[in-house]
């Protein structure tokens, strides 16, 4: 999550392994893993320090044998922290440097491990042995210096070694990306308003004839095509006059008036029997000429009616458990009143949490943003869109977008949901809030059905991932979000209160706003939910400082 910079080198041609430290290849994403929370790099090319020991190897008396770190606030979401680091701190890493050059090299006359450290100095050179030991020191330097501090940082630090005198000191400056300060004001007086819960009669008859429309029959007619009629046609498209390798299609099942096919198919066919055929213009909507205007051939093969049965007690058991249309209709009043009941209560969650920015001022790092901007893109260009067969431009096309509508929109999405983590993860900490075994099992059982993965399966990844601090990061701000919901006063369109006691989505609203199914017992979550579960109390301290 931040920029990169170049590893302290010394860059002698003698030097093994010049560009690995202690933790691994240098990479962006694996050299600080097992050290700290952020990934490693240095700044400046530091062989003008190098060279400007190299030329007074004098060994100088330390004095102060203190590390000293200073933070420099540079605004309010980035700080610089310039570190001192006394030579005789170096000296484990030195040790260290020198025992690693002594298992890697062949030196002749001295056995494999037992060549004495001025021989290296000598043969390789002592910058390519500070630079090892450097290397090996400054995740430790950086992180004592963050927590120091008491600093939340944000993705990786641009470090620059500024001085390093041999025996004498180390000096380094590292400017990261911090959270920010922020200031929750008093949010009891926040008031929303939301939709009220009402079941027409309208609504139950749309409900059952939806019912009714899936239980539908067809049977072949030997008359004209009509609206609502399935057909079985064959097509084949030509641009310029030639046929296109992927436009012929054959045994195609359509419904007339479902819009599911290309514009104009629905005028070409109605009024055609079986063995009928038009052509008609369309733009294609697919495949190797998308975009382009074809000429359409289409071909009937058969005509099928839709019948639809009877609304009486006879379907009511054909549908359902029930005995009577009318239980069968009171049923879907009860299933669409509990349906509007979740709607209310997540459109009052997000009203709510819209209310609560619109009080906080939270400034946002450059970085940070231009990161999620970036993986938000990515993720629906790679996956959501490629599952749908489609591309940026053609989804743009379809949503009747610009290009910069489109970035603008995402940019707007991704600062609500950087300032939605930042202000709700400031309120666990405002109000102690904790989260529990119980609460992050069901939590992801939720997340395991929503993804279409077994809990088993999803937990097993989480715990492989190392994502379960993610989880508890969830469930913690969908609580903190229920306590502002819980303070905040909730009428619907009519003026009644509206109760959101018995409600318990709110981590689904804060992650959709950050990016709605029942949850299974506890005690029912296989070995692999027990161990993502029993991780959230180590967990718990590091949710405060989960990155945006």
């Amino acid at each position: 999550m931040g920029a990169e910079g170049r590893r302290f080198e010394s860059g002698h041609p003698d030097h093994p392994q010049a560009s690995r430290s202690r933790c691994g290849p240098r990479h962006a994403c694996g050299y600080y893993a097992s050290c700290a929370s952020v990934s490693f790099f240095t700044g400046r090319d530091p062989l003008r320090s190098i060279s400007a020991r190299q030329q007074n190897t004098t060994r100088q008396p330390q004095g102060d044998r203190t590390v000293k770190s200073a933070v420099e606030n540079l605004n309010p979401t980035r700080v610089r922290l310039t570190v001192e680091v006394p030579f005789e701190e170096l000296k484990p890493s030195l040790d260290a440097a020198y025992k690693k050059i002594n298992q890697q090299v062949t030196v002749p006359g001295f056995r494999k491990g037992k060549i004495p450290a001025r021989i290296i100095d000598q043969r390789f050179g002592r910058g390519a042995v500070l630079e090892e030991a450097v290397n090996d020191a400054l995740p430790k330097f950086y992180t004592d210096a963050v927590n120091e501090g008491e600093l939340n940082p944000l993705g990786q630090p641009e470090v620059d070694i500024t001085e390093l005198k041999d025996n004498e000191l180390l000096t380094f400056t590292a400017e990261v990306d911090i959270r920010p300060s922020i200031e929750i004001p008093d949010y009891s007086g926040i008031e929303v308003t939301v939709d009220s819960v009402e079941v027409s009669d309208e609504d139950i008859d749309k409900s059952v004839e939806q019912l009714r429309d899936r239980f539908a029959t067809t049977s072949p007619v030997e008359r004209a095509a009509a609206e609502g009629d399935i057909v079985v046609i064959d097509l084949e498209a030509k641009v310029d006059g030639e046929v296109l390798e992927d436009g012929v299609a054959e045994g195609v099942t359509y419904t007339i008036g479902s819009g599911e096919l290309l514009d104009g198919i629905d005028e070409a066919v109605t009024g055609l029997e079986a063995g009928g055929t038009a052509t008609f213009t369309s733009e294609l909507k697919g495949g190797s000429a998308q975009g382009k205007e074809a000429e359409v051939s289409v071909k009937v093969n058969e005509v099928k009616a839709r019948e639809l049965p009877e609304l009486d007690d006879d379907f009511a058991q054909l549908a359902s458990e029930f005995d009577t249309l009318e239980e069968l209709r009171e049923d879907s009043r009860k299933r669409l009143e509990q349906s509007k009941k979740y709607d209310q209560a997540t459109q009052a969650q997000e009203k709510v949490l819209d209310a609560l920015l619109e009080l906080v001022e939270v400034p946002i790092p450059e970085k940070l943003l231009e990161d999620e901007i970036q993986t938000r893109k990515h993720n629906l260009e790679h996956h959501q869109l490629g599952q749908m067969g489609l591309n940026l431009e053609s989804y743009l096309e379809l949503q009747g977008k610009s290009a910069e509508e489109f970035d603008a929109e995402l940019k707007e999405q991704a600062e609500k949901g950087i300032r939605t983590q930042f202000v709700l993860d400031e309120l666990v900490n405002k109000e102690k809030l904790s989260v529990g075994q119980e609460e992050l099992t069901e939590h992801l059982m939720r997340r395991a059905q929503s993804s279409g993965m077994s809990p088993d399966q999803f937990a097993q990844q989480v715990v492989e991932g190392g994502q379960v601090p993610m989880l508890v990061g969830e469930v913690a701000r969908g609580k903190a979000l229920a306590v502002v919901v819980e303070a905040a006063k909730v009428v619907d369109d009519k003026g009644e209160t509206v109760d959101l006691d018995d409600e318990d989505e709110t981590a689904e609203t804060v992650e959709a706003a950050a990016e709605g199914d029942e949850a299974a017992e506890a005690s029912e979550a296989p070995e692999a939910t027990e161990a993502a579960a029993e991780a959230a109390p180590e967990q718990e301290k590091a949710q405060d400082k989960a990155e945006g």
